[in-house]
């Protein structure tokens, strides 16, 4: 049944990590099994309550909108069939991305993997191999030290990335920045679409 949850789906910027900046068409899947404390957008995680869309709808969408790149996102993503969606996208040359926390088998194909793990629920071993990026939300002090182990499983290849909760910026940022003096390789991201105010 090739239909998906659909909370939301709508054009502006990847706000975060190493594509901050980009036009992109996000699509944001209902449905999240993780729950964490800190997200903005509680109301994706049940997704009994948002309609299910034919993935030939949400390709059509995207192409009326010009976009060249897809975010799919959540809730949880990987809860998902995602391989009619992107194998339709990919017919059309849209990039695909997605943004995950690991804790499922990833489906479909992938230009770009955002990992973003929470200490709610582990990750697959997979994801760490795979992903093209690993972002790490800073809620509490001992976050950073998580993801420095973390980061020790991760591919040659993986940028990695801190980025402070937005509403403990304050007590996050000189943190992430001692970190970042002393392990250069890393690198800070923000939520630059909440600054200009924008989705």
């Amino acid at each position: 049944m090739n239909r998906l949850p659909v909370m939301e789906e709508f054009c502006t910027l990847q706000g975060e990590g190493v594509y901050s900046g980009c036009p992109a068409y996000f699509i944001r899947l209902a449905g999240c099994d993780v729950g964490c404390v800190w997200c903005d957008v509680k109301e994706s995680w049940n997704k009994e309550e948002h309609p299910l869309v034919e993935v030939d709808q949400l390709v059509n969408n995207v192409l009326e909108s010009g976009a060249i790149r897809v975010i799919v996102t959540g809730g949880e993503p990987t809860m998902h069939d995602l391989g009619p969606l992107t194998a339709a996208l990919k017919q059309r040359n849209i990039k695909t991305h997605i943004e995950t926390s690991g804790v499922h088998a990833l489906t479909g194909q992938w230009d770009w993997i955002t990992f973003s793990p929470k200490k709610f629920k582990a990750p697959t071993e997979e994801i760490f191999q795979v992903c093209h990026e690993m972002k790490v939300i800073v809620f509490h002090p001992s976050d950073i030290q998580w993801a420095i182990e973390l980061s020790k499983k991760t591919n040659a290849n993986c940028h990695l990335i801190l980025q402070p909760e937005w509403e403990r910026q304050d007590e996050s940022m000189p943190l992430i920045m001692s970190h970042l003096s002393q392990y250069p390789h890393w690198r800070l991201s923000l939520q630059t679409h909440k600054y200009i105010g924008v989705r």
